[in-house]
């Protein structure tokens, strides 16, 4: 049996921090600071003719991620001047993982990268009951995590 995916890939400038972070050496983190955010979407599909187009795919994560967490820049905030109209994305406090929680609930998607400059990130999968149990249903995402 073959098992068929395919994916998008995008990046996008962002702003996060770790609000709460425990660790002196890397205290810088609970600032905000930017990053350029790589995204890699994983699809199932179920032939090899473009079940999926993957550049549409592409282009409805990236219209997700600029609406949801998007802001509108107009003034650089240190010098107060004009500096163009772009958009940026705000996570806030959310990590990697968070983030590419939410694109793999949001799309369906079989697995999600998200890393921080090409450097360090997360990779996330969903795991079909199937898979473990050879039964056809699968579990919410919060009866796979463990609880011990």
């Amino acid at each position: 049996m073959i098992k068929t995916e395919v994916y998008c890939t995008l990046q996008l400038e962002g702003f996060h921090n770790w609000e709460n972070c425990p660790i002196d050496e890397v205290k810088f983190l609970r600032s905000s600071h930017r990053h350029m955010f790589h995204f890699k979407c994983w699809f199932d599909v179920s032939h090899d003719d473009r079940d999926i187009e993957f550049i549409m795919q592409k282009r409805r994560v990236e219209a997700y991620l600029k609406d949801k967490y998007g802001e509108t820049i107009k003034v650089d905030p240190d010098t107060e001047i004009l500096c163009g109209i772009y958009t940026t994305l705000v996570f806030n406090s959310m990590s990697c993982e968070m983030i590419a929680r939410d694109l793999l609930e949001t799309f369906g998607l079989s697995k999600c990268e998200v890393n921080e400059d090409g450097e360090n990130g997360a990779v996330l999968t969903y795991i079909s009951t199937t898979l473990l149990t050879g039964l056809p249903f699968e579990l919410p995402f919060e009866e796979l995590e463990r609880t011990d």
